[in-house]
């Protein structure tokens, strides 16, 4: 038993000893991510199957960023040809992506404005906008960035 024991209090000076002179080992805790309400207003006019839309991207802050990404998902199928502004795509055939730009915090960016073509001439159509990437911040709040805007053809403007 003692030659146990003084063994063990051995082991025991000898570990106290070399953790006091080893460097400490610190977690590092990942940074926080940013943090951004981005919110989505503008117009819809609908005539003849074809569809203006004009939307303006807005950041409630607290942090800006330097781009997102909004997907416009309409309803029926975009006409085949289309003419999108510059920092917009085609993702799927009735599926358009656009770059937002910077967005300072509680801030706007610019104005997205585009003209597009249904395939057909429906009467009406729903438009789904929502952020798909947020420039890699945190959003907290989905009521305002993500909404559905139905647009009959009556040329009238329907305000989101």
């Amino acid at each position: 038993m003692r030659i146990l024991c003084g063994l063990g209090a051995a082991v025991l000076v000898a570990l106290t000893s070399s953790a006091a002179t080893a460097a400490p080992v610190v977690d590092a805790a990942p940074a926080a991510a940013p943090e951004a309400d981005l919110a989505y207003h503008g117009h819809l006019v609908m005539t003849g199957g074809r569809v203006d839309l004009r939307m303006t991207p807005q950041n409630h802050g607290p942090s800006g960023i330097a781009e997102a990404t909004v997907r416009l998902r309409w309803s029926v199928p975009l006409a085949d040809e289309q003419g999108l502004p510059a920092g917009c795509a085609r993702t799927e055939v009735r599926t358009v992506m656009c770059r937002t730009g910077a967005l300072p915090a509680d801030g706007w960016g610019e104005t997205i404005t585009m003209a597009v073509r249904l395939r057909g001439a429906p009467s009406e159509v729903t438009l789904g906008i929502d952020t798909v990437w947020g420039g890699g911040a945190v959003d907290r709040n989905h009521h305002n960035d993500r909404q559905e805007v139905l647009v009959l053809d009556t040329g009238d403007t329907y305000v989101f």
